[in-house]
């Protein structure tokens, strides 16, 4: 009989047990939920997920690793939509050794696919007057934005983490 109230009670303790865990483990996705910006990450790494630097993440999909600003380092990647949030710290400008710039906002947003960030928000380029980049694509030895018209530019400016210069308005 004891046999008997011993598993009973083993098994009441492990289904209390894990429904306690499960109720932990949504509590931290509604917090994930819950929390904007670029602190989802913490979340993450709370319930194990590691996410790979953002560098990284660029090469694997064959874009030059100094698009963003080095201080860009936060983002968000869905892998079943493939819709790439990167988050900045302050609206920036990054200078490049072709001599172009390019403008962040706080948030830039994209699809990233194979050699290609496609439906841009939040990034700007310099052609006589600032331009919304709509497109990044990358083929060979170059690097093609879309800002009203594609221009084509050196891939090897691009290669290079670069900081970002603070500006006051996007």
């Amino acid at each position: 009989m004891d046999q008997i109230f011993n598993k009973v009670g083993s098994y009441w303790f492990n289904q209390k047990a894990n429904k306690e865990l499960n109720s932990v483990g949504d509590d931290i996705n509604s917090l994930s939920d819950s929390i904007g910006g670029g602190a989802k990450w913490v979340v993450n790494k709370i319930k194990g997920k590691m996410q790979k630097p953002l560098p990284e993440l660029l090469k694997e999909y064959d874009l030059p690793v100094g698009i963003f600003p080095r201080d860009a380092t936060n983002y968000e990647f869905d892998e079943q939509t493939h819709k790439l949030t990167v988050f900045i710290p302050q609206i920036c400008d990054v200078g490049y050794k072709d001599s172009s710039v390019l403008r962040f906002n706080v948030t830039v947003t994209g699809y990233l696919e194979k050699g290609k960030l496609s439906d841009v928000e939040g990034m700007k380029t310099k052609v006589m007057i600032w331009v919304k980049v709509t497109c990044i694509t990358s083929e060979g030895s170059k690097v093609h934005f879309t800002a009203g018209m594609k221009k084509s530019r050196s891939r090897d400016a691009y290669e290079v983490l670069r900081d970002g210069i603070r500006v006051e308005k996007f």
